[in-house]
């Protein structure tokens, strides 16, 4: 859309908001050239797809404090002190420092951490460029977020399955909660299909949002989602209540499924999660009684069973008659006529020696190429290409492992770190182990808008631009077979440059830029839409959305993209790695009298996502501190009041936040807030604009007790801890 008001002298433009990971399409109004106002589309299948992040966003770009120019660290790394360079100045000083890194540690010393805006819009750039150099270090918060699960999804039956919420009898949340201002087309899609009859089972410890509008709520304890699945199971399994033809012709493994589910009677499961075996029963039968959907939820993905509970969720899918049925789960597959943007990634220029080299692969191979590769042939048998990368989260090192080589130096040194867009400091666990990990570092460059705490760390800060500055295509993250165009609606200001031109330009300096064959941004975008328009120019005028018409039961035809060709319930893969082949309940260590409360990490404010929109007014004012909640009998029992200052602590450490009192929270369960830090406190040093004092990461445990055992993922639902009052911080302001 590109629609022009003489009257009013402006122009509209058609954007998707990378404000959050959903990725809204929305409306710019633009006047001489500046965005005036962001507004929801007026296509009715993303009419009020809208929050107020997006709403706010143009103010967040204009800010004053955003980085618009190059700028080089002068001070001793931490130091938060930096002055203006030429990105020429940069980028040939970063080319040899790279170069350097590289002739004496090889190229696996080279390391990259990304974030959603960035890899929705570098057109594959970002793995190119890190697999021709010949290093498998790439990480993403996608492993603690949506890119794990794809990838545990791809090893039960080849893809990564997108919700009908259109057409389901029945949506099951496992801690999810979309809301108004927070994944809102989910929330919208959730209340339409309620709206249609359909019905909502909600898994939450506290009664939130979602489970107020649920027809059934099971307050589950914290990290028991695998638990709970086996119930289900139990039930659905025991009253056959699954689609037996499609278990006899597709499936491998099923009676060894049954044989371990049988391990899981309702009386045990309701001690584990606390849920009655009477809900459990009438919950498993009101999912299996229809056709039903579990949307991806990223609560499941942070925890110690994690793989085992992703995989349940998939059985479940699959016994069920749910997979790639109207109604049911979509395995949407590769438009046809657009290449996703893993046809650029050049996967196929990685060695299997430098493969062999990826970080966490050798303990924890499910996202990494170990586990990937091997379903190589099946992918291109199904979906006609060999290297796929769903969500951006296949294919990745574990971030853990790759900290600790940039620490410590094992199993070998990583001495050059490249962020994209990221905040990595604040975005996994064990933020002293980062913190270490960065001040180890001979190079660090953070492409930011900001000076993040993480880029305070580093040696270059390079401008980007922001979702109303540029062209892009979104691919549904190679999840979904849809392709949305976004607008350029305004130039970036200064010198900043996308997330494209970041990685041509790094390459062209490095000596690789007959790889990087695009002028422009805009180059590639043609070239991807040559089979739907002359131009992206011309597609982005045309369509709101692309997709072709979804195919259903395709496996019938070819398959599915696993080894076997079937749904994998029974795991040989993971056997040969030497795990359980099949999911399985670990349970949990040892209670420590001195950590007697538990912990739910990870809550996303409307406000907020990530690390990120602290800078902007509106939303600051409406949520001006970090605040754990607590219900108000735990507070009295602890001797707290509402608003006041506590000090919340595991094992790992402590961070400071602000009482608030919620009703709906279970006794004896905190919950923390995700990514704070206070962008008007001073820069570097023990401070880091208040990520000491904030951050959760700092609170995060990623020792083996608390890691996914085959994925290598932390556990942030249920971990022990202490709470304490104490005296509101200082607050100390940046110069």
């Amino acid at each position: 859309m590109n629609a022009y008001d003489p009257k009013g002298g402006a122009e509209t433009k058609n954007l998707i908001c990378s404000s959050c990971d959903i990725q809204c399409t929305l409306h710019a109004k633009v006047v001489d050239g500046q965005v005036v106002k962001i507004h929801s589309s007026d296509n009715p299948i993303f009419r009020d797809n809208i929050c107020m992040k997006g709403i706010y966003a143009p103010k967040g770009f204009a800010h004053p404090d955003r980085v618009i120019y190059p700028l080089k660290r002068v001070g001793e790394r931490g130091s938060g002190e930096f002055e203006r360079v030429t990105w020429d100045e940069a980028l040939t000083d970063i080319a040899a420092r790279l170069r350097k890194v590289i002739d004496q540690y090889g190229p696996e010393a080279v390391a990259v951490s990304t974030s959603d805006w960035n890899t929705s819009t570098e057109n594959g750039m970002t793995r190119r460029f890190m697999n021709l150099i010949g290093s498998p270090n790439y990480i993403s918060g996608v492993a603690l977020c949506a890119g794990n699960t794809a990838a545990v999804n791809r090893l039960v039956y080849g893809w990564f399955p997108q919700p009908d919420f259109s057409n389901t009898d029945c949506i099951v949340l496992f801690g999810h909660n979309p809301k108004r201002h927070s994944w809102v087309p989910v929330f919208n899609a959730i209340v339409g299909a309620q709206k249609r009859g359909a019905k909502l089972i909600v898994l939450d410890p506290r009664k939130s949002e979602m489970a107020e509008r649920a027809d059934i709520w099971l307050p589950l304890k914290p990290g028991t989602d695998a638990a709970l699945c086996f119930g289900w199971l139990n039930v659905i399994i025991n009253e056959k209540l699954y689609d037996e033809d499609f278990v006899a012709k597709w499936c491998v493994g099923f009676e060894e499924l049954k044989a371990r589910v049988a391990e899981f009677p309702l009386d045990r499961v309701e001690a584990i999660t606390g849920v009655p075996a009477d809900m459990i029963i009438k919950s498993a039968r009101l999912y299996a009684e229809g056709l039903s959907v579990i949307p991806w939820t990223p609560i499941t993905d942070q925890q110690r069973n994690s793989t085992s509970a992703i995989r349940l969720h998939c059985i479940l899918r699959a016994i069920c008659g749910n997979l790639d049925v109207p109604g049911g789960e979509t395995l949407q597959g590769l438009n046809p006529d657009i290449p996703q943007k893993s046809v650029y990634e050049m996967h196929e220029a990685l060695s299997q020696a430098q493969r062999d080299k990826q970080l966490g692969a050798d303990k924890h191979p499910v996202f990494t190429y170990r586990a990937m590769g091997q379903l190589e042939d099946a992918t291109e048998r199904v979906w006609g290409f060999r290297h796929i990368n769903i969500v951006n989260g296949s294919y990745m090192a574990v971030p853990s492992a790759v900290f600790r080589a940039m620490a410590d130096g094992n199993p070998y040194p990583v001495k050059a770190f490249l962020i994209q867009g990221n905040n990595p400091l604040m975005s996994y666990a064990n933020m002293k182990l980062i913190h270490r990990a960065m001040m180890n570092q001979d190079l660090i460059v953070a492409n930011e808008h900001f000076i993040t705490p993480s880029a305070q760390l580093a040696d270059y800060i390079l401008p980007g631009d922001a979702w109303t500055e540029r062209n892009s295509l979104l691919d549904g993250y190679g999840w979904s077979a849809g392709n949305k165009p976004s607008q350029k609606a305004m130039e970036p200001p200064g010198k900043c440059r996308g997330a494209f031109e970041f990685w041509r330009d790094i390459a062209h300096a490095m000596g690789l830029g007959n790889h990087f064959p695009w002028e422009r941004n805009e180059d590639i975008l043609d070239e991807r839409v040559a089979g739907v328009a002359s131009s992206f120019e011309e597609f982005a005028a045309t369509y709101d959305a692309y997709l072709t018409p979804l195919q259903y039961k395709k496996y019938e035809k070819v398959g599915f993209a696993t080894r076997s060709g079937k749904v994998e319930l029974y795991s040989e893969m993971l056997k040969e790695f030497g795990f359980d082949p099949l999911p399985y309940w670990r349970e949990e260590p040892e209670a420590d009298p001195a950590f007697p409360l538990s912990l739910f990490m990870g809550v996303r404010e409307d406000e907020y996502f990530q690390t990120g929109h602290r800078h902007i007014p509106e939303l600051r004012e409406r949520r001006p501190e970090p605040e754990m909640y607590i219900h108000p009998k735990t507070a009295a029992e602890q001797g707290l009041s509402e608003g006041d200052w506590v000090l919340v602590e595991t094992k790992e450490g402590g961070v400071k936040l602000r009482t608030s009192f919620k009703g709906n929270m279970p006794e004896g369960l905190l919950r923390v807030p995700h990514g704070w830090w206070k962008p008007e406190m001073a820069r570097g040093g023990t401070c880091l604009s208040g990520a000491w004092d904030y951050a959760d990461a700092q609170i995060c445990p990623d020792d083996d007790d608390y890691l996914d055992r085959e994925q290598g993922i932390p556990h942030f639902k249920g971990v022990p801890c202490r709470v304490t009052r104490i005296a509101n911080p200082v607050q100390v302001a940046a110069e």
